[in-house]
């Protein structure tokens, strides 16, 4: 038996998919866009991705300073982006932490790439 197309189910509109992403220092889950990404490029060079949207293997860090503290004092970097990390990258996380991030262990606001070019 065939139904009128009046007749039919209305479905509620689909809610749109929403990335998750695990922190690689306390392995807290939460949406993507609150995490900022550190990415192994192709080149094999370590890089502070604030879009996310950089090319290459990337790990996330929440937004609490004693994860960027413990990513640049042991090996969890190493471990997720399967490269040796050196001094001086461990060094630019907390310089970029400073910056950018309290020490409260609170979420810091977002910041947007035209922020990021003012500061």
């Amino acid at each position: 038996m065939s139904e009128r197309p009046d007749q039919r189910k209305r479905r509620a509109p689909r809610l749109k998919h929403l990335p998750v992403r695990t922190c690689v220092a306390c392995r807290a889950r939460d949406l993507k866009r609150t995490f900022v990404r550190i990415v192994r490029t192709p080149e094999g060079t370590l890089a502070i991705d604030p879009t996310g949207k950089r090319s290459g293997r990337g790990a996330y860090l929440c937004r609490r300073f004693s994860c960027w503290e413990r990513a640049a004092n042991t090996d969890v970097l190493e471990r997720a982006l399967r490269i040796p990390v050196p001094q001086e990258f461990r060094d630019e996380l907390l310089r970029w932490a400073d910056l950018h991030i309290r020490r409260d262990d609170a979420p810091a606001p977002e910041t947007t790439p035209e922020q990021e070019d003012q500061l």
